[in-house]
């Protein structure tokens, strides 16, 4: 049987993780799990002669505190009186930090958007999904398009 118990879903505020969340909110309720929503500050920095130069950006707590509140703002207060919802602000590095959130909070899911480039934008810009997908420590849904709604059986 599938035990399903801590789902994170992470959230860049595209339409592509606006759909996620729809998914991730709908097995949270089927399966009365907790939801981590997660926020990643990217830290990269590209310099066009040196692609590999990272700088951290410090952002202050009342900055963190102002962007917990905009993405717990993302669920509405009906659905978080069903469910047990979190919402985590970390910076680093996109692909690294889902991974290593999926770790701690113990993730028996992870529910993702994708923007699904394909070509030269994916080659430059690589996937975050993707990266997602092959390093995760669980199973991963990856939503998307966003026409395609969900519908519980």
């Amino acid at each position: 049987m599938i035990c399903i118990k801590n789902i994170l879903c992470p959230i860049d505020y595209s339409v592509y993780s606006e759909m996620a969340l729809k998914y991730a909110i709908e097995f949270a309720e089927k399966y009365q799990a907790k939801l981590c929503l997660i926020h990643v500050l990217d830290i990269r920095v590209y310099d066009i002669n040196n692609p590999d130069l990272y700088d951290v950006n410090i952002v202050d707590e009342e900055t963190i505190a102002k962007l917990r509140e905009r993405l717990l703002r993302c669920v509405t207060d009906d659905t978080r009186g069903k469910i047990a919802v979190e919402a985590r602000i970390i910076q680093g590095v996109p692909f690294a930090e889902i991974i290593r959130a999926a770790k701690e909070y113990k993730a028996d899911m992870i529910v993702i958007g994708t923007h699904g480039r394909t070509g030269i934008s994916h080659a430059i810009m690589g996937s975050v999904a993707e990266k997602v997908v092959r390093k995760a420590p669980c199973p991963v849904l990856t939503i998307r398009h966003p026409e395609h709604d969900f519908i519980m059986p």
